[in-house]
C-alpha cells in the first residue's frame, strides 16, 4: 500500500472521528444519543440499517461463502431482505404505536411494557451481550482487512488495537446521531467503490469469465450449490432478528412515523438483497480464481489449504487495485465495518445503561450527568469487544453466534407479546432463560447435531415450546413472576 493510498485512508478516518466530535458538541441529551432526536428521514435511516446489518462483517464474511461455494452463498442474505420486509409489515406498526406513547430509546423498554420489569430485565442482558459480541465481530472484520492489506507492517493484534480505538471514540462521542449520519456517508462510498472500482478491476485481474471459468467448477456458478440444512440455519438465525434487533428498534425510534420507518426497511431490504448479495459472493468468487492463478504465490499463499477463506477477499483487493483505488477501496470496506461495529457498540450501551444499570444503580439526573455517562460506558464496552475480539478465529462465526444467543432467547416472547392478549409474563422469562441458555450451551460444548442443523435450531424450538406450554396451560404454573 503506497503513500497516496495510505494518505487517502487517513484523511477518511479523521474525517469520521471529526464526525464523531460534531455530534459530541451538538448532542443536547440522551434523545440525541440514543434515538437521533426522533426526527431523521427515511432515506437516511434505511441506508443506515443496510449498512448496520450487511456492514463489513458480511462484506468480509460474503466474501468467504463467494470463496468457497461461489454465487449461492449470496442465499444467506436474502434472509435479510426477507426479515426487512416481513418487520416491516408485521413489527413496525405495533412497535410505532406504542413508541408515540411510550417514547422508549431500547428494545428492552417494549418487552417492559408488555410484561413486566424482570423480563425487560432478562431481555436486557440477552441483548447487551449478544451486541457486544456481534461488535467483536466487526473489530475482527476490520483486523482482518488490515492484516491482509498492510502486511508485513501490520500483524492482526496492532490492527485490532487501530480499528477498535477509531470505532470507540467516535462512537461514544457521537451517539446514534454520529452513527446514522456516517452510517449513510460510508454506505455510498462502500457501494460507489463496489461497483466502480473493486468489482470491475478484479474481474478483469482473473482474466475475465474465461479466466474464471478455467479455474473453477460449475457448481460455482450455480444457486443451487447450497444445502437445505444451511438454508434452514441461515433463515432462523438471520430473519427473527429483524424482530430482536435492538439497532433496529433504536431506529424504528427515530424514524418521524410508522411510514417513513416502513419506507427505510423496504429501502434496505433491496439493498441487502440482490445488490450487496452478488457483489460480496463475486468478488469473493474472484478472489478463489486469483489463489488458483497463483497471484497470491508473493505473499506467501499457495494452494486453498494455505488461505483462510476470509483473507481471500482482502488479499485480491491488495493485489489487483492499483496505487489510489487501494486507498478508496479500503475506506470503503472499512466504512461498512465501522457503520456496523458503531451501531452495535451504541445498541449494547443503551441495554446496559437503561435496561440493566438502571434497574440497579442511580445514574446522574441532569441531561449532560446522563449524556457523559452515556459516553464512558460505551468506551468501557467497546473495550471490551475488543477484548473479545482477539479470542475468535473467524467472522462470520462470531456475529451469527451472536445472531442465534439473541434469536433464540428473544423471538417468541416479542411475538408473543405483541400478537397475544394478555402473554404470560412468567412464559416469557422462561422462554427467554431456555432458548438463550439451550442455545449458548450447544454452542460452547460444540456437539455434532442431529442432520447438521445449528444450536439455534433447538434453541428457539425449545423457547417456542416452553412459551406455549406456560401461556396456555397456566393452572401448570404460576402466571406471575413473583
Amino acid at each position: 500500500m503506497g503513500l497516496i493510498d495510505l494518505g487517502i485512508f487517513a484523511l477518511y478516518m479523521l474525517g469520521v472521528i471529526g464526525i464523531g466530535v460534531y455530534f459530541l458538541i451538538k448532542n443536547k441529551g440522551v434523545d440525541d444519543y440514543y434515538v437521533g432526536g426522533r426526527n431523521i428521514g427515511s432515506w437516511h435511516v434505511g441506508l443506515s440499517v443496510v449498512a448496520t446489518d450487511v456492514g463489513g462483517g458480511f462484506s468480509i464474511g460474503l466474501g468467504g461463502l463467494g470463496f468457497i461455494m461461489g454465487i449461492a452463498g449470496s442465499w444467506m442474505l436474502f434472509t435479510g431482505l426477507v426479515g426487512a420486509w416481513l418487520s416491516a409489515v408485521i413489527l413496525i406498526p405495533q412497535v410505532k404505536r406504542i413508541d408515540q406513547l411510550k417514547k422508549f430509546h431500547t428494545f428492552p423498554q417494549i418487552l417492559g411494557h408488555l410484561f413486566t420489569p424482570r423480563v425487560a430485565l432478562l431481555a436486557g442482558i440477552i441483548s447487551a451481550i449478544g451486541y457486544l459480541g456481534f461488535t467483536s465481530s466487526q473489530v475482527l472484520a476490520g483486523a482482518i482487512l488490515a492484516e491482509a492489506t498492510f502486511t508485513p507492517v501490520l500483524d492482526r493484534q496492532t490492527a485490532l488495537i487501530i480499528m477498535g480505538i477509531i470505532v470507540i471514540v467516535y462512537t461514544s462521542m457521537g451517539g446514534i446521531k454520529a452513527v446514522i449520519y456516517t452510517d449513510t456517508i460510508q454506505w455510498i462510498i462502500l457501494i460507489s467503490g463496489l461497483v466502480f472500482i473493486g468489482i470491475p478491476i478484479a474481474y478483469f485481474s482473473v482474466g475475465g469469465i474465461t479466466g474464471i471459468r478455467e479455474v473453477l467448477p460449475p457448481e460455482f456458478f450455480s444457486l443451487a450449490n447450497v444445502s437445505w440444512q444451511q438454508l434452514l440455519n441461515w433463515a432462523i438465525t438471520i430473519i427473527p432478528i429483524w424482530f430482536v434487533g435492538m439497532t433496529l428498534y433504536q431506529r424504528i425510534y427515530a424514524t418521524r412515523s410508522k411510514k417513513q420507518a416502513q419506507k427505510a426497511w423496504f429501502i434496505a431490504g433491496f439493498f441487502e438483497w440482490p445488490i450487496m448479495a452478488f457483489m460480496g459472493v463475486l468478488l469473493g468468487l474472484f478472489a478463489r480464481v486469483a489463489l488458483l492463478q497463483g497471484q497470491f504465490e508473493y505473499l506467501g499463499y499457495e494452494s486453498l489449504i494455505d488461505i483462510d477463506e476470509e483473507m481471500g477477499l482482502p488479499l485480491l483487493l491488495r493485489t489487483a487495485l492499483p496505487v489510489g483505488f487501494m486507498g478508496l477501496m479500503m475506506a470503503a470496506y472499512f466504512s461498512a465495518i465501522m457503520s456496523t461495529a458503531d451501531s452495535c457498540l451504541v445498541a449494547s450501551s443503551g441495554n446496559f445503561i437503561t435496561d440493566i444499570i438502571n434497574k440497579w444503580f442511580k445514574t446522574p439526573d441532569s441531561r449532560r450527568g446522563f449524556l457523559w455517562f452515556s459516553q464512558v460506558v460505551t468506551l468501557i464496552l467497546g473495550t471490551i469487544a475488543l477484548i473479545l475480539a482477539s479470542y475468535m478465529p473467524t467472522v462470520l462465526e462470531l456475529m451469527l453466534y451472536s445472531y442465534a444467543f439473541m434469536v433464540s432467547g428473544l423471538f417468541v416472547p416479542v411475538i408473543g407479546g405483541l400478537f397475544l392478549k394478555n402473554a404470560s409474563s412468567l412464559a416469557a422469562f422462561w422462554s427467554m432463560l431456555l432458548g438463550g441458555g439451550t442455545t449458548i450451551t450447544l454452542i460452547i460444548l460444540n456437539l455434532d447435531l442431529p442432520l447438521g442443523l445449528d444450536p439455534i435450531i433447538f434453541g428457539i424450538s425449545l423457547s417456542a415450546i416452553s412459551f406455549v406450554l406456560i401461556n396456555f396451560f397456566p393452572l401448570w404454573f404460576n402466571k406471575k413472576i413473583k
